[in-house]
């Protein structure tokens, strides 16, 4: 007869490359555990119950849509209707024109569909209805304050922001029921660690930038036959526990905790001494009359080291001046970039992450 196999929680389950926006992508090697712990922590976090039903139009061969939308639903007994890519029409349609018993509960996407949905809903005056929905969660790449509050004026949903790796699956996550901040991804999930720490390596009080490092049973095994890699993204305490260096600047919140994702440690610019950190100006971009998306980089320079230089994606002229102007409202005048480039669009994965090494 047939054997049935016996799987450990320390069994290879899946090989997941990451987004690749900083170079090549890595094959992170994700043990049942890993996937068991961050479906367990979600099931809880999230509320999840078997009448549920997950619109789910992310690609499945990443973290975001197979463990977090698919895996922790079938383990739910939930309802998954899949599309298979995002389209805004067909998600609204879905969103706010199926109704009854069979409409979706939860809906998990990235900023940038959070930003096509939220044409589409206006544009069709379907904002308000949205059916059975109860929860909208963002992820893989940084929702700006703008369109957090401009889907809340919109639908009345303030989205559920959380933060997870290709190499964790999820670390941290914005209360179900309770206050969202703009810009906080939120507290560890039960099973998680953190640490925000200096260059050195040493804890930094709450409230100070770092360099986020995470553990838990989330965390992967490492790199596949990548043994190098695998060493340089831990670092071992004092007391032998291993730390997975997320490469993400992080500060948290000194009343609750909540943390605040900077950007990418490889990202930051460091500009006559100053750090720079691009998130920060990207966001004062996005407000600018006629700026649809921007995304800030830095480039070398004899002098300062680097500079900060901006992709912007427009709608009409821009009147670089004013602009220039606008920006020295609102930052230190070394963080105003440098020069201007225009383009039709931001090169982006699959996830909808910039891929700033191209740019």
């Amino acid at each position: 007869g047939l054997v049935s196999p016996v799987i450990d929680g320390d069994d290879l389950a899946l090989l997941l490359y990451t987004s690749g926006t900083t170079g090549r992508s890595k094959g992170a090697m994700i043990r049942h555990a890993n996937v068991l712990a961050t479906v367990t922590d979600l099931l809880a976090a999230w509320a999840w119950e078997r009448e549920d039903v997950l619109l789910l139009t992310l690609p499945l061969f990443h973290t975001h849509g197979l463990i977090v939308g698919l895996t922790t639903a079938l383990a739910a007994g939930a309802t998954v209707r899949l599309h298979p890519r995002f389209e805004a029409a067909r998600a609204a349609t879905d969103l706010a024109g199926l109704g009854g018993t069979s409409g979706p509960t939860l809906f998990f996407g990235v900023p940038t569909m959070y930003v096509r949905l939220a044409e589409e809903l206006r544009r069709t005056g379907a904002g308000p209805a949205l059916g059975r929905l109860r929860l909208f969660c963002s992820g893989s790449a940084p929702l700006s304050p703008e369109t957090f509050e401009a889907f809340r004026d919109l639908t009345g949903h303030a989205i559920l922001e959380r933060y997870g790796m290709t190499e964790t699956g999820m670390n941290l996550s914005n209360p179900y029921a309770g206050p969202r901040v703009p810009g906080q991804v939120g507290t560890p999930l039960p099973g998680v660690s953190i640490r925000v720490v200096d260059r050195e390596g040493r804890d930094l009080p709450p409230g100070s930038e770092g360099d986020l490092f995470v553990d838990g049973s989330n965390v992967f095994s490492g790199y596949w036959r990548a043994p190098e890699k695998t060493a340089e993204s831990f670092v071992h305490d004092d007391l032998g526990r291993r730390w997975f260096k997320t490469g993400d600047l992080a500060k948290r919140d000194p009343e609750t905790g909540a943390v605040t994702l900077l950007g990418r440690s490889s990202e930051l610019i460091l500009t006559g001494g100053f750090n720079v950190y691009p998130r920060e100006v990207e966001e004062v971009l996005a407000t600018y009359p006629g700026v649809r998306e921007a995304a800030v980089v830095g480039r070398p320079h004899p002098e300062w080291g680097e500079v900060p230089v901006a992709y912007l994606v427009a709608e009409g002229e821009i009147a670089e001046g004013e602009l220039v102007a606008y920006l020295k409202g609102q930052l230190a005048g070394f963080k105003v970039p440098r020069t201007f480039h225009y383009l039709e669009v931001l090169p982006r994965n699959a996830l909808g992450k910039v891929q700033k090494h191209l740019l």
